[in-house]
Order: structure tokens, then C-alpha cells, then sequence
């Protein structure tokens, strides 16, 4: 019986033996399976410095004139840190808690992945991910070489490539890299880039209690952002305090010292005026700097409480139905506001810089120009009589002629007739070539029309001629870009300004100036007034189309234009009223700092030298006593009907008055001629014979 009892154990025995000798070579295979796998993937791993190279995609940070943040693009990678440069507070931070026992595995934690597997067994069949497996050095594998997919392959890759990173790399170089990689949210990557977006300076001067929120953010980003949500990333935040506190990184009294409550977050930057102009601006970057790959510190010329100021001034004054922009210059050229529409959110359409509007009356600027710079001055003497240039016949406003005026009195009263002989004398071309010269870069036709506006212009371009003048002739570019650097300080480019172009003589824009003060102390362009000298000149095109208000105070120069994107009519749009309207709101504060600049020449007209609401944009032609011809904006004829209907809409709109005052019937102006503006610049020179 004992011999029969003691042949089962035997068997028994025997199996034992047998089943842990094929585990143990089942083991010893996959340990130089694994060992092999690590011998080729170590061999296969770059160099340090290759994995220090950013992913693809670079992150950009506009800062307004003020140096405030105003818009970030991108994936942000920040400034790379070394371990030496990175605060040990938030080393231990991180350490704490995704991995505690970092410096004791090898790449791979067993007692993690032994806690990993209870998990998973106890959450079997919830549809729940297992968690708590992934070491430090498994995350960075899987930033660098994997994706996030969960599947047993991609969990095998990772271990094998974690254990050849930690055979390859020291402890500290994988902490560097894990550190300058790891996303935490809002497209931050890597804690400098995250430092930079929620507190605003860089990783290195972290604290205890900005650190413990930055380490709380790699388990879910998007619950536990500081901008998205507050009171989870401090909760969050405090659960770090308590894990630091465990492991023995800082001590009670250091985390209740610890107020994460005092925390100052960094403020979001605006998002919708002023995108108008990061998105005319930036492009300019791939002109300006050659740097596809760093972070970029991008400095603009905007300025914050004047975009505030002209976003309000658009919204508050646009008629019901229409769109509005404005550009506003500094005298160098630098934008300091940029309004492209109503809202940036509902049409991030660009009417300030890319769409192209007929100008009406204020292109005469132009006509003008050339004719000072040709010899006119602006008590030199003309006719307001009929013209017929090839059966285009304009018309003025009030129906009538005025006889023998000076150049400042057609240009107060936008005498039609008169901008046609100015074109027909100095020719079109000539005009053309103004406007060419002040920045003009839409295509302009050399129609007889084309003194009363005919061109499709940008605002952008008009108020860069307007500037122009306003800096007495030197060329004005506008810009929006300062100064560009990379993250750690190094300067790619830095504007310079460009005073060696000088478009026509100091004294062909003070004669321009001295004209446009008319308009403004007197003419339609009252409204535009602000207390202190404003040079300026309204424009309304037919069927008020377009209304447009350009004009310089104080060294800021200003463009407004309001209409409908169909271009359809709008009854009550004219450029001395809503645009003036504008003009004014937004100036008031544009300039309410700097001190008053009188301008060299200081004219203002009587009272009744005022120039008529309607501009009559093309004019309608003047028929004569025997022929009934119209033509339309376009120089194209009309009907009778149709330009009696203009007539009636035009005279129903005036100011209160039947028709404008004939200046042949009242007194001249004081005598302006070139004797005058020199005396007035200083020059000494014999006076130019008047035509």
C-alpha cells in the first residue's frame, strides 16, 4: 500500500519539475527575446540632440506696442531647458506624480505594472482603460516614437523602447526630455511653453504652487486647464501638494504655505478686433525672418486702447445694414488700429487692406497735387464754367457755374468742373502717376472720369496718402511689425524707419494741407472736428455707394470707409457724416495724449464758403440749353429721368439749404499764394508767376 501511495506524488513531482523547467526557459527565451529586442532598439535609438529637435510646427506670440500678449498661434514648444535650468520644485512635482519610483526601475516599474494588472482585472468587462502602468520613460517613448493607441503591441514597444532609453540616456537627460516634450494643455508643450501661456515668464523662475499646477495638467489637459477651468486646476493642484508631501519632496509646513488660490493667472488675449490685423501683419513674417522652426516673439505697432477705440467708434456710427473699417497710421507709418469689419467672429473679411472701393471726393487729393506741384498755388485763379472732354460733360452740385474762383474755393466747395480742367491741364497720366507715387497699388484708369474717383482703391493705400502728406511729403509705408526675436531674447529682425523717399516738396504738401483744412474747418468734413487742428477730405460716391472720411491730426492719420459689401446704395451713407462721425469718436482718443501740432499753414474760410453735402461724385453732366445726354458713374449715358430722380434725392438731402451759395456773389478768400507759403515755411525765393 505504501509503494502504491508514493507512485502518484512521484508523477506529481515529476510534472512539477517538468512544468518549471519549460517555465523557466519559457522565461530565459523571452528574457533574450527582450534583451535582444532592447540590444536592436538601443541601436536603432538617435542621438540626444536629435530627440531634442521640436516637432513639426512652431509656435508664434504677438505682442501689442505695450509688449501684452495678443494672440498665440501654433503648437507652443517654448524655450528648451536644460536639467540645470529647470527648478527642482518642479522636478519633484512631476516626479511625485507620474512616477515615484523613477530613479529606482529600469525604464519599466513591475510593482506599477503588477498594480496596472489588479486594475485592469477588476475593471474588466467596464469598457474602462487599465492606467497607472507607463513610467516616465515609457511616456517619453511614447511622445517621441509611438502614438497614443491602446493595444498590447504598442504597450510592448514601449516597454522595450523604455529600456533601451534608460541603457542609452541618464536618468536626468530623460527627465529633460520629458519635461521640454510632455503637452500640457492649450497647445503648450513642454513646461517653458506652459509657464509662458498660464502664468506669463518663463519655466524658470517657477514657484511651489505654479509647479504643482503645470504637473497636475499632464493627466487630462483640456479638465484641468487654468483657462478653461480654475477651480479644477487648483483642485487638481492641491492632490500634487499632497503626493509631494508622501514622497517627502517638501514638508507640511511648506504645503500649507502653499496658496494656490494667490496664484496669478495670465490674462487670455482678445480674439476677435484685433485679428483683423495679426492676419495682415504675420504673413509679413516669411518676408521678414528665416526661422521655420524656433518659437518667435513677434512685436507689433498696435495699440490696444486705441483698437478698443476704434472698434467702438465703427460699431457706434455704421448705418444699419453696412460694414465699416478704419486705419489708423502713426506719422512713421506704424498701424496703431486696424478695423477690417463690424466682428472679426461672423467675417474675418478685411475691408481695411484687401477690399477695393471707389474713393469719390477724396481722390482729388491727387488732381490737386498735381496741380500744385505743376505751379498751381492755392490762390491761384480758375473758371467754374461747362466742360466737355469727348462728350463727358460733369456737372457741380448746386446745377450752376460760379465763374472766376481761386483753387482753394473749388477745392472747399468740390467744384467738379474744376478737378476736370485741373485733369485736362496737368493730364490724366499725371494723376495717375500721383497717386501711383503716394502708394496707390490697385490698377487706376486714365479716363477723364478718373479726377472724380473712378479707380477702385484700398483704405489702407488712401490713408498711407493721406500720411504722406501729412509727414509734408515723405514717403509713408505702413507696418506692423517691429521687432521679431526668438524665445530666449536673440533679435531676428527690427524695423527701421525709411526717411530717404520724398514723394513731392515740403511745400506741394503744405499747400495740400492748407486745402484740406478747408474742408474740414468749413466743409462737410466739420463733423471730423476735434478740437485742435484736423486736416482732412470727405468722399461719397453715386447712389452713396461709399462714404469715406480721411484726414491727420497730431501725427495720426486716419482712414474710415463705410458701405455695404454688395455695394449696393445706402440713402443715408455720406462720407461728412457717419465716416466723420467716426473719425472724430475715435481721434478724440487717439490723440487725447500727445500735445497739439498746429500745421504751417492755418487758413480757415468764412463761414459761408462751405462746401455742399452732396459731392455729386462723377457729377451728373450738365446738359446745355439743346442736349439731354447723362451719363452714369461710369461715364455712360443715362436716362433724364434717372438723373432727374438723382437731382431730387440730391437736393431733398442738403443741409437745410436749397442749393449751395454762389461764391461768385460773395467775397474772396484773403490772398494764399506761393509768396505766402514761403514766408510761412521760412524760404526765401521769387514768387512763381500764377497761371
Amino acid at each position: 500500500m505504501a509503494r502504491s501511495s508514493s507512485e502518484p506524488q512521484g508523477k506529481v513531482k515529476k510534472w512539477l519539475i517538468r512544468g518549471l523547467k519549460i517555465g523557466l526557459l519559457g522565461f530565459l527565451s523571452a528574457a533574450v527575446a527582450v534583451a535582444v529586442a532592447v540590444v536592436i532598439a538601443y541601436q536603432s535609438l538617435p542621438d540626444y540632440e536629435s530627440l531634442k529637435s521640436s516637432p513639426n510646427g512652431q509656435m508664434i506670440r504677438v505682442h501689442a506696442a505695450d509688449g501684452s500678449v495678443i494672440v498665440s498661434l501654433g503648437p507652443s514648444f517654448g524655450r528648451w531647458l536644460s536639467y540645470g535650468q529647470i527648478p527642482t520644485v518642479m522636478v519633484d512635482a512631476m516626479i511625485s506624480t507620474e512616477d515615484k519610483r523613477y530613479y529606482l526601475h529600469p525604464g519599466v516599474d513591475p510593482i506599477g505594472m503588477a498594480r496596472a494588472a489588479w486594475v485592469a482585472m477588476e475593471r474588466r468587462g467596464s469598457g474602462r482603460r487599465w492606467q497607472g502602468a507607463s513610467t516616465i520613460t515609457q511616456q517619453v517613448t511614447r511622445n517621441i516614437f509611438l502614438n497614443n493607441s491602446y493595444s498590447w503591441g504598442r504597450k510592448v514597444r514601449e516597454m522595450v523602447l523604455a529600456l533601451a532609453l534608460e541603457r542609452k540616456f541618464s536618468k536626468r537627460q530623460i527627465l529633460e526630455l520629458y519635461l521640454n516634450k510632455v503637452y500640457f494643455g492649450g497647445g503648450a508643450y513642454g513646461i517653458d511653453a506652459a509657464s509662458r501661456k498660464f502664468f506669463g515668464h518663463p519655466a524658470t523662475s517657477l514657484d511651489l504652487p505654479e509647479s504643482a499646477i503645470i504637473a497636475g495638467l499632464v493627466k487630462a489637459p483640456s479638465s484641468y486647464s487654468p483657462t478653461a477651468d480654475a477651480d479644477a486646476a487648483i483642485g487638481r493642484a492641491g492632490v500634487v501638494l499632497e503626493l509631494m508631501e508622501e514622497n517627502g519632496k517638501i514638508s507640511a509646513a511648506e504645503r500649507a504655505e502653499a496658496h494656490l488660490q494667490d496664484v496669478k493667472m495670465a490674462p487670455e488675449p482678445p480674439q476677435n478686433s484685433v485679428r483683423y490685423f495679426t492676419d495682415w501683419a504675420l504673413p509679413q513674417l516669411d518676408t521678414l525672418v528665416d526661422e521655420p522652426n524656433e518659437p518667435l516673439e513677434v512685436y507689433t505697432t498696435i495699440d490696444l486702447g486705441m483698437q478698443k477705440a476704434a472698434t467702438a467708434a465703427i460699431q457706434a456710427n455704421v448705418p444699419k445694414g453696412t460694414q465699416g473699417a478704419l486705419v489708423s497710421l502713426d506719422r512713421d507709418g506704424a498701424v496703431r488700429a486696424m478695423v477690417g469689419g463690424l466682428d472679426y467672429v461672423s467675417s474675418n473679411y478685411n475691408r481695411a487692406t484687401t477690399a477695393t472701393r471707389q474713393p469719390g471726393s477724396s481722390w482729388k487729393i491727387f488732381v490737386y497735387m498735381a496741380a500744385l506741384e505743376a505751379g498751381y498755388t492755392p490762390d491761384t485763379g480758375v473758371t467754374d464754367s461747362a466742360v466737355d472732354i469727348n462728350g463727358w460733360k460733369p456737372r457741380n452740385s448746386n446745377g450752376r457755374f460760379s465763374g472766376d474762383i481761386d483753387i482753394r474755393t473749388a477745392f472747399a466747395y468740390s467744384v467738379n468742373t474744376v478737378a476736370a480742367k485741373l485733369g485736362v491741364e496737368v493730364g490724366f497720366p499725371t494723376v495717375a502717376d500721383m497717386a501711383r507715387r503716394f502708394g496707390i497699388t490697385t490698377p487706376i484708369n486714365t479716363h477723364p472720369s478718373m479726377v472724380l474717383g473712378t479707380s477702385d482703391v484700398r483704405l489702407i493705400d488712401m490713408t498711407r496718402a493721406f500720411a504722406s502728406i501729412a509727414r509734408k511729403g515723405v514717403a509713408v509705408t505702413p507696418y506692423g511689425i517691429t521687432k521679431v526675436t526668438t524665445a530666449d531674447g536673440r533679435i531676428l529682425y527690427e524695423h527701421q524707419d525709411d526717411t530717404s523717399r520724398v514723394l513731392v516738396a515740403p511745400w506741394v504738401a503744405a499747400g495740400m494741407t492748407d486745402l484740406m483744412q478747408t474742408a474740414v474747418s468749413t466743409g462737410t468734413g466739420r463733423t471730423a472736428q476735434i478740437d485742435r487742428p484736423v486736416a482732412g477730405k470727405t468722399g461719397t460716391t453715386s447712389s452713396n455707394k461709399d462714404g469715406w472720411f480721411l484726414g491727420f491730426s497730431s501725427g495720426v492719420t486716419t482712414g474710415v470707409w463705410m458701405g455695404r459689401d454688395d455695394a449696393h446704395a445706402v440713402g443715408v451713407l455720406q462720407g461728412g457724416r457717419a465716416p466723420a462721425h467716426a473719425f472724430a469718436d475715435y481721434m478724440k482718443v487717439a490723440v487725447a495724449n500727445r500735445p497739439v501740432e498746429q500745421f504751417e499753414t492755418q487758413v480757415t474760410l468764412p463761414e459761408w464758403q462751405l462746401e455742399p453735402d452732396e459731392e455729386a461724385y462723377y457729377g451728373q453732366p450738365d446738359s446745355g440749353t439743346d442736349g439731354d445726354m447723362m451719363v452714369d458713374e461710369n461715364g455712360l449715358p443715362i436716362e433724364r429721368g434717372q438723373q432727374q430722380q438723382g437731382e431730387d434725392r440730391q437736393q431733398s438731402e442738403d443741409e437745410g439749404t436749397d442749393a449751395a451759395p454762389n461764391p461768385a456773389d460773395r467775397p474772396q478768400p484773403p490772398r494764399l499764394d506761393q509768396q505766402w507759403i514761403d514766408n510761412v515755411l521760412g524760404r526765401n525765393r521769387q514768387p512763381q508767376q500764377q497761371r
